[in-house]
């Protein structure tokens, strides 16, 4: 008979695990999905839009195990196929509210920014980020707290995450494992949404 408590590998350190990857996947899709929104709000990557635009929305649409399998077949098993699934899964929020936000940045304020001698380099950084700052980290917010809860699939192909009670609940049938699990995680995204929203709420509006 199964015992009651998950004993396999400590939770704690599943959850070590679990952060660093969702930490991991998360600082990538925060670099690309930023990178990308300012660089199609910039006139010379307006054009690429539609395309990055597009190519995030599939990413996200894209059924995240469908992607891990692919890359497993392609590099193996481990905690890669997760972080790069996750880093790719993340992205739509992220480059969406970058560009909602860069968007809804005063025109007026931009044009007092070039009359004060800001390069447009300078407006960015000094003005138009910092004003959209709230909107981004939103986007962010939303993106990190959905790759928690994702990433417990990486426990499918070899990964350490808060997935493995889950995943081994499942197949013995047993939910004591499957609810500890399941708390962990939720206490996590919890723990986290709460502290992210904590600054968004500090950071000052547009």
């Amino acid at each position: 008979m199964e015992k009651p408590i998950y004993t396999r590998t400590s939770i704690p350190l599943l959850l070590i695990h679990h952060a660093v990857i969702v930490a991991i996947s998360s600082f990538f899709s925060i670099l690309i999905g930023v990178s990308a929104g300012i660089f199609v709000m910039r006139p010379a990557g307006h054009d690429f839009l539609p395309i990055i635009r597009t190519l995030c929305a599939i990413g996200q649409t894209f059924p995240p195990i469908a992607v891990l399998g692919i890359v497993v077949l392609m590099i193996g098993y481990g905690s890669l196929p997760i972080l790069i699934a996750l880093s790719i899964y993340g992205l739509l929020p992220i480059m969406e509210n970058t560009l909602a936000g860069l968007a809804a940045v005063p025109a007026s304020v931009k044009d007092a920014g070039k009359a004060m001698g800001y390069s447009s380099l300078g407006r960015l950084i000094y003005i138009e980020l910092p004003i959209a700052s709230p909107v981004i980290l939103a986007g962010i917010r939303v993106s990190i707290i959905i790759n928690i809860g994702t990433a417990t699939i990486g426990s499918m192909v070899g990964a350490q995450t808060l997935g493995a009670p889950i995943i081994e609940g499942l197949a013995a049938s047993n939910t004591a494992y499957i609810i500890q699990g399941a708390v962990v995680v939720g206490l996590f995204a919890i723990s986290v949404d709460m502290a992210l929203g904590k600054i968004v709420h500090y950071l000052p509006r547009i």
